[in-house]
């Protein structure tokens, strides 16, 4: 029984009211057990302590309901009621201008250079040693943190001064030496207040302070690791949080693998796998596994199994742990207000949970429920996948038509089908993806989903083939049927290259709905189709691109920071170039520009400050790259004589 496993054996009623304990009644304590703390709750539910505790700490203590959902995804959890603390450990955390420069080398570096040992954990200074906290003590060990901080207002060092640093296999960022000895100071007297408040012995970092920015890599990688930590402007404004994390103990030396598909166990002893999920794998545990498996243990769940490996790639250590905010002066509940490491769907890399404790240049170490990081705006634009006619010819309609007009798949690289087949539309002028096409967008989704890049909204040309470009990027990215994409003809590239005298029939959203595409059907362009004219100039096509990419930045303005436009190889030079504040190019200069271009080419632009100005910057993903594949005939090949 479900209740009776979540909730503790059940027994007879004179068995269960044998072991009610006299309580001690609450003095004052107006309303309903609504109004109490999310322990209160989780006990008036039913549920034994030590699991609505356990529940609480392993999920940040976000709510009740994520409280509930994770007790009920542990049912089976052979550790469920194992009394086993959780690790936690007490950080530095950037913020503002200087955070924003420390995520950018995180992700040029990685970039650059693939993951190193620093990608594991976000930048951050060590100021304590990690240590063990039993469930029941967390509340107190929150207090504790406050309470120094409150001791230290007014005390903490402005500005903390940085110098940076290189070996053969390390760099980083080290305090000075005499305001080092200031933050060890902070952490000796947090490490007293935890010992008197929550019972715990605490280790301040005796080691020089630091922020880690890469290590344990190959040696022919520092100078290019070096270039871009030197590009990093260490006296930029910073906010310093000081901010507790924890991790679950038994985890603690072993892999963190995302789960990217989905799979069903078809043996008894194999693991169920859910897209976001995390796995921890041990290298020990993997001496008998089969070519393929791996052996690992659900974040999800707590249970354990066999996988197949290439259903889930590597993650970064920290993605698991969570994030322990404070208590605000409010007489609050237990773990009300503590917040979950997990970055939500609309923050991004080294965002920081708004409530927290705020060591703050100007006001030292100052608790704060409205800090928030302003990121850069960043627009991404990118180039469809493979087309049809390209790889088929121009007559591939006949290749793939039966004697009825029907469709039939005649290549492995032709999709299974076409979204209203059958005389509805004429396919000559907006031509599909091959299925290699949709591959390739997935790919990418995929990297970008890897490189932690969130995208907030998603434009695209009304082009078949750009709708289905920006639908497998968000497979990739996994918000397919999340986000919608917003179908803006204004995107559409230059109609000089259209044959023909007449622009294409594109397939209007709402028909593109009913074919299971996420688009956004209320969408209202900017440009309306029937204002695009036929052969247009070239002044005018770069007027036109510049002027719908101002327009669609200035409406995702105040709502998202990060915009991916998917459109075709000329919109990487039309959209970009002057929002850089550049001139666009001659005709001809124009034209080599874009047949440099691939499927899938992609740039990243920058937001300089509030400025208005843009810039382009590296992108967060790596480029892809791929060689021709001729058709194959084995009978003319292998039957010639």
């Amino acid at each position: 029984c479900l209740m009776q496993s979540v909730f503790g054996p059940l027994g007879g009623d004179e068995d269960l009211y044998s072991k009610i304990l006299p309580r001690r009644l609450r003095q004052n304590r107006p309303g309903s057990v609504k109004c109490g703390s999310n322990l209160d709750v989780l006990l008036s539910m039913g549920f034994p302590r030590p699991r609505a505790l356990k529940a609480l700490v392993s999920t940040g203590g976000r709510s009740v309901q994520a409280a509930c959902d994770w007790l009920f995804s542990h049912v089976d959890d052979p550790f469920l009621d194992d009394p086993l603390p959780r690790e936690f450990v007490l950080y530095l955390r950037p913020s503002g201008p200087l955070q924003n420069q420390l995520s950018h080398f995180w992700q040029q570096s990685r970039v650059t250079c693939g993951k190193n040992k620093a990608h594991n954990i976000f930048p951050h200074i060590t100021l304590c040693q990690f240590f063990m906290c039993a469930d029941h003590k967390v509340e107190a060990l929150c207090e504790a943190l406050q309470a120094t901080v409150q001791q230290w207002r007014g005390r903490f060092p402005s500005p903390l001064p940085l110098e940076l640093y290189t070996s053969s296999n390390f760099i980083g960022l080290f305090v000075e030496e005499q305001v080092a000895d200031i933050l060890k100071q902070f952490a000796a007297d947090f490490a007293t207040e935890a010992a008197r408040k929550a019972e715990v012995h605490v280790e301040p970092h005796k080691k020089q302070l630091h922020v880690t920015l890469a290590y344990n890599f190959p040696s022919d990688h520092l100078p290019s690791l070096e270039k871009l930590a030197k590009g990093i402007e260490v006296k930029l404004g910073c906010d310093w949080l000081a901010v507790l994390f924890s991790r679950d103990i038994r985890f603690a030396n072993h892999e963190t693998l995302r789960v990217m598909y989905p799979y069903m166990p078809q043996n008894e002893d194999e693991l169920e796998l859910v897209p976001g999920d995390f796995v921890f794998m041990s290298p020990v545990d993997q001496g008998s596994t089969s070519e393929g498996w791996v052996y690992g243990t659900s974040l999800a769940t707590g249970l354990s199994g066999l996988l197949p490996e290439n259903y889930v790639s590597l993650a970064d250590e920290s993605d698991t742990w969570v994030f322990h905010g404070d208590k605000t002066s409010k007489d609050r509940g237990m773990f009300d207000g503590l917040l979950d490491s997990r970055r939500p769907d609309n923050t991004s890399p080294g965002d920081t949970p708004t409530l927290s404790l705020i060591c703050h240049p100007m006001q030292v170490l100052r608790i704060s429920g409205s800090h928030s990081r302003q990121s850069k705006r960043t627009l991404f634009v990118c180039r469809h996948g493979e087309r049809m006619d390209v790889v088929f010819g121009k007559h591939w309609l006949s290749l793939c038509s039966d004697s009825k007009g029907r469709y039939v798949r005649s290549n492995l690289n032709m999709p299974l089908s076409l979204p209203l087949w059958g005389g509805q539309r004429d396919y000559d002028m907006d031509t599909p993806l091959t299925v290699f096409g949709s591959t390739q967008a997935r790919l990418v989704g995929e990297a970008l989903l890897e490189s932690n890049t969130v995208i907030d909204f998603i434009y695209c040309s009304p082009s078949l083939r750009c709708v289905q470009t920006a639908q497998n990027i968000l497979k990739g990215l996994q918000q397919d049927g999340k986000l919608k994409v917003r179908v803006e003809p204004g995107l559409f590239e230059w109609t000089k290259w259209v044959s023909g005298n007449s622009l294409p029939a594109w397939i209007p959203p709402t028909d593109l709905a009913a074919a299971h595409f996420s688009v956004d059907t209320m969408y209202r362009p900017l440009i309306p189709v029937s204002k695009l004219t036929v052969s247009e100039s070239y002044e005018n096509y770069m007027s036109r691109s510049y002027q719908v990419t101002k327009d669609i930045l200035s409406d995702c303005k105040n709502t998202g920071n990060n915009v991916l436009i998917v459109a075709h190889a000329s919109s990487l030079e039309a959209c970009t170039r002057q929002l850089q504040g550049r001139s666009p190019q001659s005709t001809k200069d124009f034209i080599q520009v874009v047949r440099k271009i691939p499927y899938l080419g992609f740039c990243s632009c920058e937001e300089q400050g509030d400025t208005g100005v843009w810039q382009l910057v590296d992108p967060p993903i790596l480029p892809l790259t791929h060689g021709p594949n001729h058709t194959f005939d084995w009978r003319e090949t292998l039957l010639q004589e």
